[in-house]
């Protein structure tokens, strides 16, 4: 009793340092991580050290692998460098291992344990959220989760002499072994913890070396658990990025399961190259690390041909254009990939009414503008959903800022498509009265090439692949000209109040026009508005 009392005290001591190590060091690095994954669009290269620098940092594979998944669905990355950063992610996370058989497991933890709680702690004194409060609970979270391996160490040592884990070589016991490994780390959360656990075990000698690299495998394996909890009711990039990281851990795990019978061999090879044998955490560490150095190595070739094979599934929920394309529960921790994401959602919006208004313009009845009309319903109420759970985390003063300018746009976008509601149909003329139609055609020629660079501008800006202030230079506000627009509207007032006059139109007639035709220019007005205002934030 006394060592199972130990086992589960000191995994919960390990868990317990290991979210506050992760949540401090996410907080002291604060914008740092952000530029780092940013940055990971340029090459493969990138893309995979900044997924191992990032993860080695922060101490937890499954917080990069939901970040990577907000990242692509706010634009900021690709779906091809998001998959490096993921196997960069899994070679980051090897890194525990490292730390455990070097550290935890080697020196006298009481000197390093203790004196980094006391540390960490009068750090995180100074102040609540503050850089200086949040490096103090990483120190504090790293002597937690150093202690709790001590303890571990104390209740595996108690069992050693009592019973050993399932060992052999067998199909049957290999896959029981993995299983293990896999069930360990969905019940923890943690494939650190599943590591923990596992080299603590062999050191104690519950384990053989071989049986203890199969659960190795298996807690490999099960971090996928978290990319796929995140991908429930996701966007589709979020279940490609998820169906990415599924398929890299699977194919390094089957990999390194075959590789099994010859692990024996290689440790014989280093004992006779080296004259003695390494520790045995020291021995699954490198054994983790290869395994996942050699899955990078397999899919070096395989990368480009699994992109485009993820390109072309999960896209039946995002062929409704009403489905939200951006809009994902992940990015809502981190206030910056939020509005990232919204912004690029209120562009789809913008895009949906722009082609409501040119629809009017083209002589659109309202019966035909109905199913677009649903569209903006359903996405407007998705994003006011999606703002209520982002006001439900602490933002900064800019972000709040951020998020008022969205919804003004927002607004726009939605006063343009009740106006062109009103516009429709728009009136046509005779023949008989060239002045009024040339007017007319004028005027919307002229609105529409307007609404055309607002359409443009929207698009870009929802579909850049790099961070939000990234749109075209070209497109810039002054090139959204109303004042042509506004030339021909005048000149298409006057024609028909003149036509009015002179009995060629029915006065009845004449105001209808006129409350149509300022409708669409109304319309075109806040669909400008909206442009200009997204381009003014992105320049800024």
């Amino acid at each position: 009793m006394n060592a199972a009392a130990h086992l589960a005290g000191g995994l919960g001591l390990f868990l317990l340092g290991m979210g506050m190590m992760t949540d401090g060091l996410k907080l002291a690095a604060g914008a740092a991580l952000q530029r780092i994954l940013s940055a990971a669009t340029r090459t493969r290269w990138h893309a995979l050290g900044s997924g191992l620098l990032v993860t080695a940092l922060v101490q937890s594979s499954g917080a990069v692998t939901v970040a990577t998944i907000g990242f692509v669905n706010a634009g900021l990355l690709g779906l091809a460098p998001a998959l490096w950063v993921l196997f960069g992610a899994n070679v980051g996370t090897t890194t525990i291992g490292w730390i455990v058989a070097l550290v935890g497991l080697r020196l006298q933890i009481e000197v390093l344990a203790l004196p980094l709680i006391g540390v960490g702690i009068l750090l995180s004194l100074g102040g609540e959220h503050g850089r200086r409060a949040a490096l103090g609970k990483a120190l504090a979270g790293f002597g937690l989760l150093f202690l709790g391996i001590a303890t571990l160490q104390q209740g595996f040592g108690g069992l050693s002499d009592r019973f050993t884990l399932p060992q052999g070589d067998g199909v049957g016991i290999v896959l029981t072994q993995v299983g293990i490994g896999v069930l360990m780390t969905i019940l923890t959360q943690s494939s650190g913890a599943s590591m923990t656990i596992t080299l603590t075990a062999a050191q104690g000698g519950l384990i053989g070396i071989q049986g203890a690299a199969a659960v190795v495998i298996g807690a490999n394996i099960g971090t996928t658990v978290t990319a796929l909890l995140a991908s429930i009711g996701a966007t589709s990039n979020a279940r490609r990025v998820a169906a990415a990281h599924v398929a890299f851990n699977v194919i390094t795990g089957l990999v390194a399961i075959v590789l099994l019978p010859w692990l024996g061999d290689a440790f014989a090879a280093a004992r006779a190259v080296f004259g003695n044998s390494p520790e045995p955490s020291a021995q699954l560490a490198l054994f983790h690390t290869s395994f996942n150095v050699l899955g990078v190595l397999l899919m070096w070739p395989l990368a480009a041909p699994l992109t485009r094979w993820l390109q072309r599934r999960f896209r039946a929920r995002d062929e409704d254009e009403a489905n939200p394309h951006h809009l994902d529960d992940n990015v809502l921790a981190v206030p910056a990939l939020a509005l990232d994401a919204l912004e690029r959602e209120v562009a789809r919006i913008g895009q949906v009414a722009v082609r409501t208004v040119r629809a009017v313009l083209a002589g659109a009845r309202p019966q035909a503008l109905a199913a677009g009309q649903a569209v903006l319903t359903r996405l407007d109420h998705a994003v006011a959903q999606f703002v209520e759970r982002m006001n439900r985390a602490a933002m900064s003063q800019h972000a709040s800022e951020r998020l008022a300018d969205l919804l003004r746009v927002e607004r726009y976008h939605e006063s343009s498509a009740e106006q062109a509601l009103i516009a429709a149909p728009l009136p046509e003329f005779t023949a008989l009265d060239p002045a009024l139609q040339a007017s007319r055609g004028d005027f919307v020629a002229r609105t529409d090439a307007v609404l055309a660079l607002c359409e443009a501008i929207a698009l870009q800006l929802e579909t850049s692949t790099a961070a939000a202030g990234s749109a075209d230079a070209a497109a810039a506000p002054a090139a959204i000209d109303l004042q042509v627009m506004e030339l021909t509207y005048e000149a298409l007032k006057a024609a028909l109040l003149a036509a009015g006059a002179a009995g060629r139109l029915p006065l009845a007639e004449m105001e209808e026009a006129l409350r149509r035709f300022s409708a669409i220019r109304r319309a075109t007005q806040q669909a400008a508005k909206a442009a200009q205002r997204q381009m003014h934030r992105s320049d800024t």
